[in-house]
């Protein structure tokens, strides 16, 4: 793939504005020398006087030097505040650098929801898009931005399922950068699993070539078996691409995939996902002691994804949970399991 972005990086200034503390007795130079620097640093105060008092209002207009925009220094650093200052005084809140940037694309790689808000309430197109057709949907993804992402999409309505110049989609772009969080969002947001880009590939391909075990793990149990006869350019199936890049594991669970099981029948598709999630929020709340289900998972569901749950897993001391506590563990995922088969087999 391409790089993800061409944005470029600054300085992380502190909560307070400043710069990074020099040398102790050595003096720091004053990094806020103009608009940009000051939209950079958060330095609202000196930001008005670079433009009331000293007549610099043209300067919130257009670029730096470099062809970026104050805007998009204050977006890429979270200053709402100095945000909706350059907005109010002149600077244009879809302004585009020389790749068609603008400062969404920018509030995208800091995950700057509050930044955001201020842009999208102020005009800023929402499906705007850079010279290689990244949205703010795709920039996010690329910076494991998921939070951001879920802003945006629920939000303001970003269509999570555009295509860059490359044809992929932002479940394209989570697989290939290994986010297990974005891939869980997207899947529950029923997210397109078997769309080919310009390669052929689908997401599951780019899982397999980035060797991301819970990445394929996670679109494997969600997926159908369509996604694993899908070939690429070159010929090649994602199981295809494990073997010939002696991915024994990722071969193993894909060649485990594509058997009949009872798990295909009623644990895949939308069903599936939903599951995923409720899985999701399970770990979150009850972490590994989850584990104490793999005997009753390997029986009934995803064979695949008990043996990487349990080859990934740190083991768990006993006595770390009390019974009861563990008889919960067991109950609470058993009837929400039982409550999607008998949905399954209802809608048979």
């Amino acid at each position: 793939m391409s790089s993800s972005s061409r944005v470029v990086e600054i300085e992380v200034v502190v909560a307070d504005g400043g710069a990074r503390k020099a040398a102790e007795g050595e003096k720091q130079p004053d990094p806020v020398v103009n608009v940009y620097s000051a939209a950079a640093y958060g330095d609202l105060e000196r930001l008005r006087r670079f433009v009331e008092l000293d007549g610099g209002g043209a300067s919130l207009a257009v670029p730096d030097g470099n062809g970026y925009h104050a805007l998009q220094w204050a977006a890429l650093n979270n200053y709402p505040h100095v945000a909706l200052y350059i907005i109010e005084h002149g600077g244009d809140v879809n302004a585009e650098d020389n790749s068609q940037q603008t400062a969404l694309h920018w509030a995208a790689v800091r995950g700057a929801t509050a930044t955001a808000d201020v842009l999208l309430e102020n005009g800023a197109r929402l499906e705007a898009a850079d010279v290689n057709g990244y949205r703010a949907v795709h920039v996010a993804v690329q910076y494991g931005q998921t939070t951001f992402l879920h802003h945006i999409v629920s939000k303001y309505g970003a269509d999570f399922e555009a295509l860059d110049n490359d044809g992929r989609s932002s479940l394209h772009w989570a697989a290939y950068k290994g986010n297990a969080d974005t891939i869980r969002l997207l899947l529950f947001m029923d997210a397109n699993q078997v769309r080919q880009d310009k390669n052929g590939c689908t997401p599951l391909h780019w899982a397999v070539i980035r060797g991301s075990l819970e990445v394929c793990t996670l679109l494997v149990h969600a997926g159908t078996k369509q996604e694993l006869t899908l070939r690429d350019r070159g010929g090649f199936t994602p199981l295809q691409l494990a073997a010939d890049k002696g991915q024994r594991h990722l071969s193993n669970i894909l060649s485990n995939a594509t058997k009949v099981s009872f798990g295909d029948k009623y644990c895949s598709g939308r069903l599936g996902k939903h599951l995923i999630f409720l899985e999701s929020l399970l770990l979150l709340v009850f972490g590994h002691g989850l584990l104490f289900l793999l005997p009753w998972r390997r029986k009934w569901c995803s064979t695949e994804l008990a043996e990487t749950l349990q080859a990934t897993s740190k083991p768990i001391p006993r006595g770390l949970i009390r019974r009861n506590y563990s008889w919960g563990l067991i109950l609470v995922p058993l009837l929400l399991q039982a409550v999607g088969l008998s949905y399954a087999l209802l809608a048979r």
